[in-house]
């Protein structure tokens, strides 16, 4: 539940996730992450990416308790904590339409 008033604490807390969130690379590793868990080997494939710079990404976000991991055999799977960050996404997503569609009629008007 969101609180009125943030602490300077909870301020830290949620700038540190934002910072997570604020690479490209991380968000697309994400997005390869919806489809269910992956190893850094699928995810470099999937994503063009060298694997320290996936395995230093995924670092980030497990770290931030954005993804999960979990050890089979030789294998570590990463997958996402949760759906949560893509509400942030859609959030930003529709903001971005929004001042597109404003941006557009301010320069119909020109």
């Amino acid at each position: 539940m969101a609180q009125s008033r943030l602490t300077g604490d909870m301020i830290d807390l949620v700038a540190e996730r934002f910072r997570a969130l604020a690479e490209p690379t991380r968000l697309q590793i994400m997005q390869e992450l919806r489809a269910g868990e992956q190893t850094v080997g699928a995810l470099v494939e999937a994503t063009g990416l060298g694997t320290a710079n996936v395995s230093k990404h995924l670092q980030q976000l497990h770290a931030a308790n954005f993804v999960t991991r979990r050890k089979e055999g030789v294998h570590v799977y990463y997958g996402l904590a949760g759906e949560e960050v893509f509400r942030l996404c859609d959030i930003m997503c529709g903001h971005i339409e929004a001042e597109a569609a404003a941006r557009k009629l301010l320069f119909a008007r020109s």
